[in-house]
């Protein structure tokens, strides 16, 4: 026994030394942490006159709108009429909670936003919406102009059991049912992908390579969202659908970075020069009037019993929404939607410009204004009452 306790005490002086180590580490670490702020996000929001904090939020929405308007100001030519194919993760990865509550159930909340900006920013565009799960795609719904029946969608995979996220996401699989809703996307619009992908492999039957030689043939473009790092596949496939750039490849950092990276794809992309090679012609459109029917009767494009409708002006084919394809004739909008459809100034044949941003005045220089509008507009007043009555 002696013997043993020699041989421990023999060990004394390395094992002092790497206590005194650790001593030093913890009073560094004492400092960083004296030296590290606290970042508090709910000082950020206050209350409002009832008591909520729903005027904040709003707030912070419309401010991020904003961002993302005035970020895309340079003149360039943009296609106004989008055939979009939403790509949804639904495979096993997606339960992984570093996204609260989970980045399924975050992914559908941001789908459900993302929806609704769409179609407020490209009203006479078209949706469709694809998942990949348990090594298959799944169409969610079919490419539409109609928001809602695509928010329905979504709201059918929050609640039902037999859509909550499975097995391993097959890339190649989801990217050829986009392909084949693209195929017939009109030369006019553009044709496009948009993937959530959390996983970081891809369980495929086939060469996924050719898929995307087979999609960069087609003139699609892809845009890729990566909720856990980036994949050297992704990358691919962003680099050679978008003539070698990798903008279109985000990987999220936390929530409000990933609704912005979400959000961003809601501004329609700039039209390169190598896809449009060929002139450029007229389309022609479709403005339908709005017909209340004393009996229903069958739909054009749902084949179901309405009263209520759109009739065309040539073959009086009934329609529901708008816009809508007419089976025999071209789109059908009304002219709100083509006045607000995301015209940018730059291109050689626009016919509607954005309104510039407003730029904000000093208190000083807003009171002047003000002035100089109210004079100006009491003497025009007066001088049209003079003019029109005979007074001096």
């Amino acid at each position: 026994m002696p013997a043993a306790a020699d041989e421990d005490y023999d060990d004394e002086g390395p094992v002092s030394s790497t206590r005194g180590r650790a001593v030093a580490q913890r009073a560094t670490d004492r400092e960083s942490a004296r030296d590290f702020e606290v970042t508090r996000t709910w000082d950020l929001l206050t209350e409002g006159a009832d008591g909520t904090i729903t005027g904040a939020v709003e707030g912070l929405l419309e401010a991020g709108k904003r961002k993302r308007l005035l970020k895309d100001t340079t003149p360039l030519q943009r296609g106004i009429i989008r055939h979009l194919i939403l790509i949804l993760d639904m495979s096993l990865a997606m339960n992984e909670k570093d996204l609260r509550p989970t980045r399924y159930f975050l992914t559908l909340s941001y789908t459900e936003a993302f929806i609704r900006e769409f179609f407020e920013q490209n009203p006479i565009s078209q949706l469709g919406i694809v998942g990949m799960r348990d090594g298959v795609a799944t169409r969610i719904s079919d490419m539409s102009g109609n928001p809602t029946s695509h928010l329905t969608a979504i709201r059918e995979c929050r609640s039902s059991a037999s859509m909550e996220p499975k097995g391993s996401p097959s890339l190649e699989n989801a990217l050829e049912m986009a392909r084949a809703a693209l195929f017939h996307a009109p030369s006019h619009g553009t044709r496009e992908i948009l993937l959530i992908f959390g996983a970081l492999h891809t369980s495929d039957p086939g060469d996924i390579h050719a898929t995307i030689n087979s999609l960069v043939q087609d003139k699609i473009r892809a845009t890729v969202i990566g909720l856990a790092a980036q994949v050297a596949v992704c990358a691919e496939l962003v680099s050679k659908t978008n003539d070698g750039e990798l903008s279109n490849y985000g990987v999220v950092l936390q929530e409000q970075h990933y609704r912005e990276l979400f959000m961003a794809v809601t501004t329609p992309p700039v039209t390169h020069e190598s896809a449009n090679k060929t002139t450029s012609s007229l389309l022609m459109m479709g403005f339908p009037s709005r017909t209340v029917e004393d009996h229903p009767s069958l739909c054009a494009c749902h084949t179901k019993p309405s009263r209520t409708g759109y009739l065309c002006t040539r073959c009086s084919a009934k329609v529901c929404t708008l816009p809508s394809e007419c089976p025999k004739l071209p789109p059908f909008i009304s002219s709100c939607q083509l006045g607000g459809s995301a015209l940018v100034k730059g291109s050689p044949k626009h016919s509607l410009l954005r309104v510039p941003p407003a730029i904000p005045r000093d208190s000083k220089d807003i009171s002047v204004i003000e002035v100089n509008t109210t004079d100006r507009v009491e003497n025009s007043l007066g001088r049209s009452q003079g003019s029109h009555f005979g007074w001096q």
